[in-house]
């Protein structure tokens, strides 16, 4: 019997080994992905967690005796806020009307740069120089461009006779936001030129000269060829740089801070001043917690378009 024994269990010992030997080679790929996971875990999960955790509590920096859980208070005094309802719209607007331009510009840039001519190189360089400058740069010099006493764009206006008085346009409630867009499309369209211009010069020439045997014109070889092979990288942009804009502070923060009256008050530059002017930490939690809630569900929405328009 025991001779039996150790036969069976030498003839067991091989088999074994192959599992282990398997079972190392299965799992040794995850353990050279442990030392990123528990980088970007330690990085963007734990202030993620920590700042959800916020949310659920008062958290004011001039009265820290008084920090503790309220639960569900602040989401409740969120829902009767009337300037985070008035931020929600304003953010909309600023993201909304931002990404129609920058979409349609950068697409019909990188549509002119994607053809040879002279001067092309540097025709792109001037192009993609906005997105080289930083956006508090930006900001002020746009801030500068509107100033309704000394800048320039005023002064053409009233010299062309477009106008009888100065361009208030940051200063005016009605103007406000959509001066700061119109500085935000200036930043973004590079973005679109750059993503748009590699996907077109991705497509094969041989498409459009087949295209052109054929008899189709510019407007037939454009929805046939360019359009489905521009679909793809149209929903990521526009997915990618619809969420930037919503938390893209610092441009509309130079340029208005957040005024006049609130009229340009966007979500992001609501939590800002929540945390840092009011300095209640656990509202401001809050209220980033409610954005990353929208544009988590606004990003599921476009991946499931994305999913079936490929079906």
């Amino acid at each position: 019997m025991e001779g039996k024994q150790q036969v069976t269990s030498k003839r067991q010992t091989p088999g074994g080994s192959l599992v282990s030997a398997n079972l190392r080679a299965n799992l040794e790929p995850y353990w050279y992905l442990l030392p990123t996971l528990l980088v970007l875990g330690g990085l963007l999960l734990v202030p993620l967690i920590y700042g959800v955790a916020s949310s659920f509590q008062r958290w004011i920096i001039y009265d820290p005796l008084n920090r503790g859980w309220v639960g569900l208070s602040n989401y409740a005094e969120l829902l009767r806020d009337p300037l985070f309802w008035q931020a929600l719209k304003n953010t909309l607007v600023w993201t909304l009307g931002s990404l129609v331009f920058q979409f349609s510009l950068g697409l019909g840039l990188a549509l002119l740069l994607v053809k040879p001519f002279p001067l092309r190189t540097l025709y792109q360089a001037v192009v993609f120089l906005p997105w080289a400058v930083p956006p508090f740069l930006g900001g002020m010099t746009w801030k500068w461009l509107f100033n309704s006493n000394i800048g320039p764009i005023s002064d053409l206006l009233m010299r062309l006779h477009l106008r009888s008085d100065p361009l208030n346009m940051l200063s005016d409630p009605q103007t406000a936001l959509w001066g700061a867009v119109i500085a935000n499309v200036w930043f973004g369209i590079p973005f679109f030129a750059i993503t748009f211009l590699a996907a077109l010069q991705s497509i094969p020439n041989e498409l459009y000269e087949a295209a052109a045997i054929d008899g189709a014109g510019s407007w037939r070889s454009f929805t046939h060829i360019t359009l489905p092979f521009l679909v793809p990288t149209m929903v990521i942009t526009v997915l990618l740089r619809s969420i930037w804009i919503a938390n893209f502070t610092d441009l509309i923060w130079v340029m208005t801070g957040g005024g006049p009256a609130n009229s340009s008050q966007i979500l992001t530059t609501y939590i800002f001043s929540t945390a840092y002017t009011k300095l209640d930490f656990g509202y401001a939690a809050t209220l980033s917690t409610a954005l990353l809630v929208l544009l988590g569900a606004y990003a599921l929405v476009v991946t499931q378009v994305r999913r079936m328009v490929r079906v």
